[in-house]
């Protein structure tokens, strides 16, 4: 006997990644054109998905809900979204250009990242982060999986390892991210 499909039931409205009792959705990134794309282009394509999933995680929402303080740290949804363009300007201009995150107007700690100033609103921490994302794909358009990229204080670091990185980051803060939305959503 076949073991059963998975189901997950959610509140009225709420989209789950299965879509039961069907086979599950699969990303973007399944596709048959990213699957045959070379390796670089696989992960920009996996980066750009999960780019795009962290901003979505502020759809719909007030600007009270975004700042909403559910967890003992100081993660929020509208400061993940701030997190995640600190990390954008950390690896794809700090490490490429060698600039300081003082130049650049980052914090200097990573924790300070999430913290959000009375002016910080869903489309202003948006829109930094959509001109991050892109100052990102511009910086290493013309680069390649081995360049090694020396400007991070960790040292020189070939971008194929800045990718994973990253790509590990915005994992980490899209489930972060999907939690908090559904406390928010559901509670």
């Amino acid at each position: 006997m076949a073991p059963a499909t998975p189901v997950r039931r959610l509140s009225a409205g709420r989209a789950s990644i299965w879509n039961a009792p069907s086979m599950p959705s699969f990303p973007p990134t399944f596709s048959a054109e990213i699957v045959a794309q070379p390796i670089q282009s696989q992960f920009e394509a996996f980066l750009d998905e999960h780019r795009d999933a962290l901003d979505r995680c502020l759809d719909g929402l007030t600007e009270e809900q975004a700042r909403r303080s559910l967890v003992a740290s100081r993660t929020t949804l509208l400061g993940l979204v701030k997190h995640a363009t600190f990390v954008e300007k950390v690896w794809f201009d700090e490490a490429v250009t060698g600039r300081s995150r003082a130049e650049i107007g980052i914090p200097e700690r990573s924790e300070d990242s999430f913290l959000l100033d009375d002016g910080d609103t869903i489309a202003g921490v948006r829109r930094a982060y959509r001109d991050a994302r892109d100052a990102s794909r511009r910086a290493t358009s013309t680069r390649g999986l081995d360049d090694i990229l020396t400007g991070h204080r960790r040292g020189p670091l070939p971008l194929r390892w800045v990718y994973l990185h990253v790509l590990r980051e915005l994992a980490q803060h899209c489930g972060h991210a999907d939690i908090l939305r559904e406390q928010i959503l559901d509670g």
